[in-house]
Order: structure tokens, then sequence, then C-alpha cells
């Protein structure tokens, strides 16, 4: 599995291990935060599973009836009695619907919550964040951990309270009927309390490697379908089927000694059990012979240890159950804990600082987080005035796409200063500075609905009539209209029904639509056919007018018109000027990139 962050699905240590019934269950119940909205449904459903744990132990009562009625030592008469139990039938009936119902409630909702929240903490997390983690790893936080903390809210929390209410109940019962018989019974379960607990430390262990390895199975999917066509191509069907057998096998593995441990220990539980029932029954019938205890009475006690062994026994199951639990609840509050750079929880602010375009970097040193060690950029200044137009060129790897990051906020800088309109990046609230900044890149990501739907993501709130002007000064209006359903036209998965030209155009209305100040072009004509080429330059040309533009390229004949041309090399400016200062500088950086670019042309045609 891919190597995480130590703040996010990193294994317990050695002593959060030991802590495991305390420190280890205080932060699990951190989650019950999302429960507090529900505590009235929660408490009415917890009322109604006592009154389910009390018909169940009453049947033993009404079993002590009957056996006293056919003693002839019973007020009531056996049809009586019957009809009582009847009566107990129907109430069980009922309070187990409605015990069911609203913990149903509960759990739905506040798992509901969960999940809304883990999926707004993902998408307010910084990029870094992202480029530690797998996507599979993190969409399994969403699927698997979660569903294992609703089964334990709408199902095995409820089970285990009533597991303890009946212990409590039944012990109390049992108690009145012979408390001599009572402590002969209890004396075994310090041994079974132990050994549930050493059993449960086992039990999380092997939790949390499961998750982990299945959340490695779901990123092997994940990738291999998201790069279905490279698998193809180099025809590793049978390998990536291998890789993600070997995951699964993996995690039927580790389940299987889970497993294994589990069975161990309600093996242990039953025999027990039923070794204590032997010994009551000896040590009742002694009690009956000597008629310090009634027969009747014996039979009800039978039967109240028969539910309090149950008790025991599935008690252990959940508490299982329970500490796996523990290991999810673990990796979402990590995620829960990280932190985001953009509140969308609070009300979107009125008081939006508005933004001419005008950028300046100064002195700006930058290292990405993940290669601390390497330099990408090595004291670049540079300004741009409001309405002005840079082009940055440069080899692979010199730094240009790095500079729009650095814009963009998605990274912190490691020295200098970025400001826009003279004041410092870090001045602006992040997503007031996003919201006057587009982004045309190479490759365009669309989303998998509608034509209109990826127009519209410029501007959320937008008319049908902006959005088809918006398509009309992308030049994408035309071949839109093409189409059977016009705007309503499915894109598919990451825009393959579309040619990349299409692409480029949406994503051109998309920006047009976001009217901002400040425009970044990521090579966004590179990998185009030349009537492709043509009518995307013209949308470009319409969504340059009057904004600050950033113009990434390595068709130099694309920015010509460019105000001014910085030439990037290893980090730092190598040349600046207009394209035809720079291509009159002998043995110049941009000069030779022209030659290289026409003899390439030439040799083409």
């Amino acid at each position: 599995m891919a190597k995480r962050g130590k703040n996010f699905g990193e294994e317990a240590s050695e002593e959060d291990k030991k802590k495991i019934s305390g420190a280890g269950l205080r932060r699990a119940a951190r989650l019950f935060s999302f429960v507090k909205p529900y505590r009235a449904q929660y408490v009415i459903g917890f009322v109604f599973l006592l009154l389910s744990t009390a018909t169940t132990l009453s049947f033993s009562l009404i079993i002590r009836e009957v056996t006293n009625v056919l003693d002839g030592k019973s007020s009531f008469t056996l049809n009586q009695i019957i009809l009582f139990f009847v009566l107990v039938l129907i109430g069980q009936a009922v309070f187990s619907f409605f015990r069911i119902y609203f913990f149903a409630q509960v759990s739905e909702r506040s798992m509901a919550d969960i999940r809304r929240a883990v999926y707004n903490r993902m998408v307010t997390l910084p990029i870094p964040f992202f480029e530690q983690r797998r996507v599979g790893e993190l969409t399994s936080r969403l699927s698997s951990d979660v569903s294992q903390l609703q089964d334990v809210l709408s199902l095995t929390l409820a089970e285990f309270f009533r597991q303890i209410a009946t212990l409590i109940f039944g012990t109390v019962a049992i108690l009145y009927l012979s408390w001599k018989l009572t402590l002969f019974m209890l004396a075994t379960f310090p041994l079974l309390i132990v050994a549930a607990m050493f059993f449960g430390r086992f039990i999380r262990k092997m939790s949390k490697q499961a998750q982990d390895e299945l959340a490695n199975a779901s990123v092997i999917v994940e990738e291999t379908l998201q790069a279905i066509n490279v698998v193809k191509a180099f025809t590793n069907e049978r390998y990536e089927a291998q890789r993600y057998g070997a995951a699964l096998s993996r995690v039927v593995g580790i389940a299987l000694r889970s497993a294994k441990y589990r069975g161990a220990f309600v093996s242990f539980v039953i025999s027990a059990l039923f070794g204590s029932i032997v010994g009551v029954l000896w040590y009742g019938g002694n009690l009956v012979i000597s008629h310090e205890m009634v027969l009747a009475d014996l039979i009800t006690f039978l039967f109240l240890m028969a539910f309090i062994g149950g008790s025991v026994a599935g008690m252990g199951d959940l508490y299982a159950q329970i500490q796996r639990t523990i290991g999810a609840s673990e990796r979402i509050l990590d995620l829960l804990h990280e932190n985001a750079e953009v509140d969308i929880v609070s009300p979107p602010s009125t008081l939006a600082v508005p933004i001419a375009g005008a950028v300046a970097f100064n002195n700006v040193r930058f290292s990405y987080p993940s290669r601390p060690d390497i330099d990408v950029l090595k004291g670049i200044s540079l300004r741009v005035d409001a309405g002005q137009k840079i082009a940055l060129v440069g080899q692979s790897g010199a730094g240009k796409s790095t500079i729009a990051q650095l814009l963009m906020r998605y990274y912190p800088l490691v020295s200098g200063q970025i400001t826009v309109d003279g004041r410092s990046t870090t001045e602006y609230d992040v997503t007031n500075l996003r919201q006057h900044i587009a982004i045309v890149p190479q490759e365009v990501m669309l989303f998998g609905g509608t034509i209109e739907e990826n127009i519209r993501y410029g501007k959320p709130d937008a008319t049908a009539t902006e959005i088809a002007e918006a398509a009309r000064r992308a030049n994408a209006l035309g071949f839109i209209e093409s189409f059977p359903e016009g705007l309503k036209t499915m894109v598919g998965e990451r825009g393959v029904k579309l040619s990349g030209g299409q692409r480029q155009r949406i994503a051109i209305a998309r920006a047009i639509l976001k009217d901002p100040a400040i425009l970044i072009l990521d090579e966004a004509t590179s990998s185009l056919d030349a009537e492709s080429e043509r009518l995307v330059q013209e949308a470009l040309d319409e969504l340059m007018q009057n904004r600050t533009t950033l113009i990434i390229a390595h068709r130099l004949a694309t920015i010509r018109k460019v105000d001014q041309i910085y030439v990037l090399r290893d980090g730092l400016i190598a040349e600046q000027g207009t394209h035809d200062e720079l291509a009159a500088l002998d043995e110049g950086l941009y000069a030779n990139l022209v030659k290289l670019q026409f003899e390439t042309s030439d040799n083409t045609l």
C-alpha cells in the first residue's frame, strides 16, 4: 500500500493499544457528537429496548407461574397465564419494532451526517494532502469505514445495550430467587471478562489491518478502471487481475485469522456457560432437596441463567465488533482533524474583496512538500499589470506550471512573496482569491454529467441564457447544437464522448462564465490539430480580453502578441522581453526555441 501521512490511517502505537478500553473508546466516542441532534429518537429507542428486554425476561417468570399452577401453588388459572403470555408476546413484537425503527432513524441520519462531514473535509483539504494519498484509499473511508460505524450504531450498539440490560435485570432477578445459587453462578464470570478484554486487543489490531488491506484493494480497482486504456494497450489484464486477487487474498487471510480468534473465544464462552449450567443444576438440585429452594424457582433460575448466559456469549462477539469499529473511527477522526484550507460550513462572506488583477512575484523560492530537497523556483521575480498578458516558456520542469499553482495558493511558499493588487496572497481569503482566477489546462477534466452542467461549473447560479452565451463566445455553441440533446448531451466519464478540441472549448466557456480577473492558460492548445487549435485560439482570444493573463506555452506562435515573455530555465528567469526582442538575441534561449520549432514545422511539412 502507498505510504500515507503520519496523521492519517497510521497504525495505533503500542501505548494506544494498551489503552484500548480507555483512550481508544473515548476517542471513538467523539463521533457520538453526530448522534446528538437525534438524541430524542435515541432515548425513545432506548426506552423501547428496555421494554423489549423486560418482556423477554418476563418469559421466565411466566414459566415459574405455569410450574406453580401445575403444582397447585398459584392463585392464577392456566388460561389466565397463557392469556398474559400472549399479551407479552404482542408487547414484545411492538417494542421490538419501535426499537429497531428509532435506532435505524438515528443510525441512518447520523451516518449521513458523518459521510457529509468527511466528504466536506476532503474537498476542503489542500492539494499536498491529496498528493500523499491515493483516491481509492480515501473513498474507502466513505464506504467501508462509515458502513462499519453504521452497523454498530444501528445494530451492534443497541444489541450491546440490550445484552447489558438483560445481564443487569437477570442478575437482580436471580439474586431475588436465590442469592446462594447466584453467587455460585457468578464465580465463573471474572474469567470470562478477562478473556474478553484480552481477546479484544487482538481483534482491534487485525481489524485495522483488514481495513487497510481492503482500502488497498479498492485503490487497485480505482486505478485500473481510471487507466483502463493503458491496461488494454499493455495487455496487462492478467497482471491487474492477479494484483487484485493478491490484495483480496490478504484481506481474506487477516479476516480468517480474526474469525479463528473469535471462534476460539466463543467456543470457550459456550463451554464455560454449559459448565456453569451443569454446576447450577447440581447445586440448585441440592438446595431443592434440602428445601432451601422450591422447584419452580430453580426452573425459573435456569431460564434466567440461559438468558444471562446468552448475553455474556453474545457480548463477546459484540465487543469484538465494537473493537473493529474503533479502528474505523480512528481513521475517520484522523481525516476530520486535518486542517482545511476552505470553510464551507459558515455562510459565504458578503465582503469579498474586488480584484483588478495586478500580479507580482517577488524573489519567490519554492520546493514541493514531497520533495523539499529540490528547489523548483530559485528566486523568481516578475510583474503583470492588470489587463496585461505574459507568457511563461521553457523546457519541462523549468517551473512554469509551479508559478500558476503558487498564484492559486495550492502550496505555501518557502520564501518570497506573491502579491495581487499590491496585497500578499496570504492576506486574501483563499476562496475569494480563487474566485477571481480561472484556469484552462492542457488536459481538461470534465465531470460525467451534461455539457450544461460542466459549463455551469464556472458559475453555479448562471441562467440558461448566460450558459448559451458563454458557449457561443467559446466557439462551442456550433458543435453543441449539432448534438440531438444540445446542452443536455452527456459527456461521459471524464468527457470521453467529446474530442480534445470540444473539451477545451467547454473549459473555455466555463472560464468565460466565471468572468475572472486573472486567467491562466496552461498549454491550452498544445495537443490539438490545426483546425481545432484555430477554433480554440479564437475562443481564447475572446476569453483573454481585458483580463490579466498568464500563458504557459510550448507553441511559441501562440504568444507573439503578449506584453512580456519570461523564459525559465532551472527555476530561474533566464530571459524576458517581447517576442521581437527575444527572437533578436543571438544564441538566446528563446531564439533557439523559435528556431527549433520552425525547423520542426518545416520538417513536418
